[in-house]
């Protein structure tokens, strides 16, 4: 009796699954390029995920951790993770297409971004409320140019909360003029460390900071280059964070070519917004070569839930920052040139997409699906064609 219900059970275990769809496809069905076309289906799916999961009070995600693996960290780092992926997603809604839905979401949270309490530092090592405060100028900057809040009422609500963003950027420059995000000891009040990207991150928008006078320092914006333009290595590598010994790395180090994958694009585009002669035509066309010959790299890291485990020292929350930073440094480049990067850009996004419209790189929480899916939608946006 008992080994005829066991094999009726294992009979039962052994019915194939429902096919589901997966987010990770084999690469023979991945197509070398997309159209225009293409990649306005998968921006319709992300746009409308990111409509659909908005909370109630006008936020998204939470600012709980989602995982055991994210645990370690200071309770306030939740909430910096999840209004960094809220900003983000702001941005996403200002630059893409308006429809009904969007803007009623757009509202809702900007009012969310300008009322929310303001980051703290979480730990003495811990300082990732610098991604929100970095973020947050950016977002502020977009919003003030936004027609859609030219009101005098949301001119000051957004105003004011851009100004609060760019004291805490003041009061944690680094002495080099970067930021980052951790710190190592002897703690102190301004943070020792910065990386690359994280500065580059802003220095597009300090320029209109600064007129605004949301920083009494003239040379803040002039060191934050600086910082970014001296982590520029000879082999097209941008370095993790400032050395003053600079290296090319060799072997699998992160400083090189196929460990700084996920910088190249954003160090390039960055400097060149702020005019630095060296990130010339050819230089942006080099990143963005490099970038796609070694992308298998980006795509054995995406997904891993320990940093940096990957080859070349890749780590999977690169994935879309990458991507998304790759798609403004296309639009650098002369307009007839724009269209076949763009295409060779689509698919590593859309591949990714999972069925509702969402999609993650890390470790799949939902600060991360969040701020992937609006990276992975401005990318997409970048690459087509406007209405008139």
């Amino acid at each position: 009796m008992l080994a005829a219900l066991f094999l009726a059970l294992a009979a039962q275990d052994a019915k194939p699954e429902a096919k589901q769809e997966r987010e990770l496809r084999p690469a023979d069905d991945v197509p070398a390029t997309m159209t225009q076309e293409q990649a306005r289906v998968a921006l319709e799916r992300s746009l409308a995920f990111i409509t659909g999961s908005q909370n109630p009070d006008g936020s998204w995600c939470g600012s709980a951790p989602d995982s055991v693996m994210e645990l370690g960290f200071s309770p306030e780092t939740y909430y910096t993770w999840q209004l960094g992926a809220v900003e983000l997603t702001l941005m996403a809604l200002m630059q893409c297409e308006e429809t009904p839905e969007r803007r009623a979401a757009l509202d809702k949270g900007m009012q969310w971004f300008c009322t929310t309490r303001l980051p703290a530092r979480g730990d003495d090592w811990d300082v990732d409320y610098m991604w929100p405060s970095l973020y947050g100028v950016v977002c502020a900057v977009d919003a003030l140019d936004d027609p859609r809040f030219a009101s005098a009422e949301w001119q000051k609500k957004i105003e004011t909360r851009g100004r609060e963003f760019m004291a805490i950027l003041e009061r944690s420059q680094v002495p080099e003029g970067g930021w980052g995000y951790y710190d190592d000891p002897p703690f102190t009040n301004r943070p020792k460390w910065a990386t690359s990207f994280a500065t580059a991150t802003v220095l597009t928008s300090l320029e209109t900071a600064g007129k605004r006078g949301w920083y009494a320092d003239p040379k803040l914006r002039d060191r934050a280059i600086a910082y970014v333009a001296g982590c520029a290595l000879p082999n097209g590598a941008y370095e993790y964070d400032l050395n003053p010994i600079p290296r090319a790395g060799v072997g699998e180090s992160i400083n090189s070519v196929k460990g700084s994958l996920g910088r190249i694009q954003i160090c390039n585009w960055s400097l060149r917004s702020c005019g630095i002669k060296f990130v010339t035509d050819e230089k942006l066309r080099e990143g963005l070569g490099a970038f796609f010959e070694h992308h298998r790299f980006l795509d054995v890291a995406r997904m891993r839930p320990v940093p940096h485990e990957a080859y070349y020292a890749n780590a999977g929350y690169f994935y879309f920052f990458g991507h998304y930073y790759c798609a403004l440094a296309i639009n650098e480049l002369p307009a007839a040139e724009r269209e076949a990067w763009h295409a060779k850009l689509r698919p590593h996004l859309v591949k990714c997409q999972y069925a509702d419209g969402s999609t993650s790189d890390f470790l799949h929480s939902r600060y991360d699906i969040l701020a992937s899916t609006s990276y992975a939608a401005m990318a997409l946006d970048l690459g087509l064609a406007k209405a008139k």
